[in-house]
């Protein structure tokens, strides 16, 4: 049985190279050249790294060489090299691919067209005069459609652009009645609070008033129950407007 730290190595090792796997199919797809030369790089990093692994891998096996039995080992030494091999095919490819680049790159500094010129004087020495105006009247005519299409784009471009201008006039002009209306709900609220406020002092003054008025009630039939019950008390005035108590009367016995 292989220890925790080689089964961990190598699960390591499998990881980066499925990565390297997809990377490169990643890059087979890829056209624009720095973008080939920058998912290169990465591959190559990744590359380094697995190298560092499998040396790892390597002195791990060598350290527990005498814990495990020889078919063990045999396995063992096996993955290693089956390791080894996979890694030298994706260092392979990633040569092949730098190569390719370093021809683009070749390509790009000698400069374009330098045989399409060459060509191009040769046949204009080949041409008569009459060919020559003829091409020349071509290159005229494919000259003048360029410049209307570049004028159709234009006017095209104008088009949108004055679209754009109404379309945003109108989103100003729209945002402009929503602020007045904002206005106008902002003064209509201020209002309302202040008419309820007025509403809530004469409610408050009238409930004053009512209790007042309550309290003079409570106070005249106070009055008028003390004289009922005790017409004799000169502490409390008659109350005007109420008729005196009638007086007692008293009765005359005859004598025999």
């Amino acid at each position: 049985m292989a220890s925790e730290e080689l089964a961990e190595i190598e699960g390591q090792i499998s990881d980066i190279f499925r990565a390297l796997s997809n990377g490169f199919q990643k890059l087979e797809k890829i056209k624009d050249s720095s973008r080939q030369s920058r998912q290169l790089e990465e591959l190559t990093d990744k590359m380094r790294e697995c190298k560092r692994l499998i040396k790892e891998f390597d002195r791990e096996l060598k350290d527990s060489d005498y814990k495990n039995d020889p078919n063990t080992n045999k396995m063992l030494t096996e993955k290693k090299q089956s390791m080894i091999k996979e890694l030298n095919s994706y260092v392979a490819l990633k040569k092949q691919y730098a190569s390719n680049l370093e021809n683009k790159r070749v390509d790009l500094f000698e400069g374009p067209g330098e045989g399409f010129v060459e060509e191009n004087v040769l046949l204009a020495s080949d041409m008569n005069n009459q060919q020559l105006m003829d091409h020349g009247n071509q290159m005229m005519d494919e000259t003048d459609q360029a410049i209307d299409r570049a004028k159709k784009v234009v006017h095209e471009t104008i088009d949108v652009g004055t679209e754009t201008a109404a379309a945003l006039k109108a989103q100003t002009e729209q945002m402009s009645r929503i602020v007045n209306e904002l206005d106008s709900i902002h003064f209509s609220i201020k209002k309302a609070t202040k008419l309820v406020k007025e509403i809530g002092r004469q409610v408050a003054t009238d409930r004053c008033i009512m209790a007042l008025l309550f309290l003079i009630v409570i106070g005249v039939v106070t009055i008028i129950i003390v004289k009922i019950v005790n017409p004799q008390n000169k502490d409390i005035r008659d109350i005007p407007g109420l008729a005196p108590p009638a007086p007692a009367r008293k009765l005359l016995w005859i004598s025999d």
